[in-house]
């Protein structure tokens, strides 16, 4: 988990005073990890740090005294206090912020806390700045430490019909996503765009492959199956960390012959998947979506674990 301070900016530009909660130690069992956060104003919120009683109390805390409220760390044992079934205990922070105070914020590590700053966050700092590492969230020493979150992964949905929204609907909020929405035509795209969501417009699609990073991953869900297949040539050519396909299946067979027939060979094919999702859970379009998310996020677990056992 991260600091997401572009979402934070954005919560104190639309809605003034902010009260962000995060999880910053966890002893047992508990609903979320450390690092876990929500927003919170007088009229709504965003994210969850599990939800049930012990969200239900901190929000009301948070949201009667957005003006007024001082930055302050609860202890929460959620068996005794909450009567939740998890039998372990929580410290939360919560922190209230206005747009100021957001955008004074570091765009790398976000350390504070009481008293001088400690030797495991000074010792953070400087793994950061010399070697790259970026801290896990942590609260020590009476000072809590997050990285600022930066999109780690690209993904770029290529059609901006049913599935294509029903996609964006259920991968926009995961971390660490850049989403790049592209289609034909702007009227194609819903009047809000979400948070994030980077739009892109052009007659001939294929011509923005080459502006995508080399290791993103892409949803080719468009309503033309001539554009699918130019699509599917192009990125072949271009490289992916991963490529799926709506269709059925003598739908990826024809595609296979004319891709073959394009110069591609076996190995590289197949190395797009096609159909996309869970095609035995149905077609309803956030039926797929859910599958593809879950597709993606096994695959980058895989991809992470075979790096890490390289290494």
């Amino acid at each position: 988990m991260s600091f997401d301070r572009a979402t934070l900016i954005a919560a104190c530009r639309a809605h003034g005073k902010v009260a962000r909660v995060v999880v910053a130690s966890v002893k047992g069992s508990a609903p979320r990890e450390v690092g876990a956060s929500m927003l919170v104003w007088r009229d709504g919120q965003s994210g969850t740090v599990g939800g049930g009683a012990l969200e239900h109390a901190l929000t009301q805390t948070a949201r009667r005294q957005p003006e007024t409220g001082a930055d302050t760390v609860t202890r929460h044992a959620l068996g005794p206090d909450m009567g939740q079934c998890c039998g372990g205990a929580v410290e939360m922070l919560t922190e209230y912020y206005d747009l100021t105070r957001a955008q004074a914020l570091p765009q790398d590590m976000i350390a504070r806390g009481k008293g001088p700053e400690p030797l495991s966050v000074t010792r953070a700092r400087s793994l950061l700045r010399n070697r790259g590492q970026r801290p896990l969230p942590v609260y020590c020493d009476g000072w809590m430490v997050e990285p600022v979150s930066q999109p780690t992964r690209a993904i770029w949905i290529w059609g901006a019909g049913h599935v294509g929204r029903a996609l964006i609907a259920v991968l926009h909020p995961l971390p660490d996503v850049q989403i790049t929405w592209v289609d034909t035509q702007t009227e194609r795209f819903p009047i809000d765009m979400p948070d994030g969501v980077t739009q892109l417009c052009a007659q001939k699609l294929a011509d923005l492959v080459p502006y995508a990073p080399h290791d993103a991953d892409h949803l080719i869900v468009t309503f033309s199956h001539a554009l699918d297949l130019e699509l599917c040539h192009r990125l072949l050519g271009h490289g992916f960390a991963f490529a799926g396909l709506i269709g059925s299946a003598t739908k990826w067979a024809r595609f296979r012959n004319r891709l073959r027939d394009l110069g591609h060979g076996p190995d590289q094919i197949t190395r797009i998947t096609c159909p996309i999702g869970r095609p035995e859970l149905g077609k309803h379009p956030h039926v797929i979506a859910i599958g593809v998310a879950s597709e993606l996020i096994a695959a980058r677990q895989a991809n992470t674990a075979a790096w890490e056992t390289r290494a």
